[in-house]
Formats: structure tokens, C-alpha cells, sequence
């Protein structure tokens, strides 16, 4: 009986022993369980990190890519500027001389004031075709094209108006290539 007894306490012990391992077995299964899931969710977070940085990337890529090509385009559109600018003291002797010429009573004085006037017409249509315009200096005084060099009084002028102009200024496409000199009504 004894016998019986003691096997039945072996057998209960193992019972419990191999519970006791399954439930070790459950423990660590629902412990890796977990950890799957956190590696998961951790991955997913990198993820989504990485297509965030590829997307700002992508975007400040394409933004310096716009800007190199205006700035393309603007060294293109400007590449006369310096060139134009030296040659306005050219034209504003030229201008000089073909007003002091109006005073030639000879014929070779007529056709030297000529010559200039047909350097001055080429000289314009080059400019044209180049983009450069003289700055209107008839009409109101704007401080973005015009220079102000001198107010006086002036009855058939408004105040602000341009009276005189000492000096033409130009533009080039859309910049002030120089700022016409002129004195205003007070």
C-alpha cells in the first residue's frame, strides 16, 4: 500500500512538475510575445522616421533645385548688365554733342550731327533688342526709378512732379539699370 501510495505521490509530483513547467513555457511565451510586438512597433516608428527625413530630403532637394535654376536664368538675363552700364557715358556724350551740334551752320558740322544722330538711333536699337528702355522722366517722381537731385518752384507743376531731367537713367528687363537725375516741383 505503501507502494501505491508513494507512486501516487510520484505521479502527483511529476503532474505538478510538468504543470509547473508549461506554465514556465506560458510565462515565456507571453513574455516573447510582447517583446515581438515591441520590435514591431520600434521598427514601424523607424520607418516612418526614415520616410519623414527622405520626404524633407526629397523637398529641400527640389527647393535647391528651383533656386539654382532661377539664379540660372537671372545670371543669363543679366549677363549684359556691367557692359550696358559702362557704356551709358558713351551715349550721354554722344547725346551731349548731338545737341551742341544743332548750333553748326556749315554743311560738315550738319553731317557730323548727323552721324551722331544715327550712332545715338543704333545705339538705341541695340539696347532694345537687349532689354535696355530709357526710364520715363515726364510725369510724377518715383523714388524707384528716379533720382532727385533738386526741388524748385514751379507754377505749371504739381509738387512732386519731374521738372527737369539732368541725366536719363535705364533699366534692364526689370531692374534699374541707372536711376534717372531729375529736379522735382515743390
Amino acid at each position: 500500500m505503501k507502494d501505491k501510495k508513494s507512486e501516487h505521490v510520484k505521479a502527483e509530483k511529476e503532474e505538478l512538475a510538468e504543470n509547473i513547467l508549461s506554465a514556465d513555457e506560458t510565462v515565456e511565451q507571453d513574455e516573447v510575445l510582447p517583446t515581438a510586438d515591441e520590435n514591431v512597433k520600434e521598427l514601424e516608428e523607424k520607418l516612418k522616421s526614415c520616410e519623414e527625413r527622405y520626404i524633407r530630403a526629397h523637398a529641400d532637394f527640389e527647393n535647391i533645385k528651383k533656386r539654382y535654376e532661377k539664379e540660372k536664368y537671372q545670371a543669363i538675363n543679366y549677363a549684359n548688365e556691367q557692359f550696358a552700364r559702362d557704356l551709358l557715358p558713351v551715349i550721354d556724350a554722344l547725346e551731349i554733342a548731338y545737341k551742341t551740334a544743332d548750333e553748326a551752320v556749315d554743311e560738315v558740322s550738319k553731317k557730323i550731327k548727323d552721324g551722331i544722330g544715327l550712332t545715338l538711333e543704333q545705339f538705341k536699337k541695340v539696347f532694345e533688342k537687349h532689354g535696355i528702355k530709357e526710364i520715363e522722366d515726364n510725369g510724377k517722381f518715383d523714388p524707384n526709378f528716379h533720382n532727385a537731385v533738386l526741388q524748385v518752384e514751379s507754377d505749371g507743376k504739381n509738387s512732386g512732379d519731374i521738372v527737369q531731367t539732368f541725366q536719363k537713367g535705364y533699366t534692364i528687363k526689370d531692374r534699374v539699370l541707372r536711376a534717372a537725375m531729375v529736379s522735382i516741383a515743390r
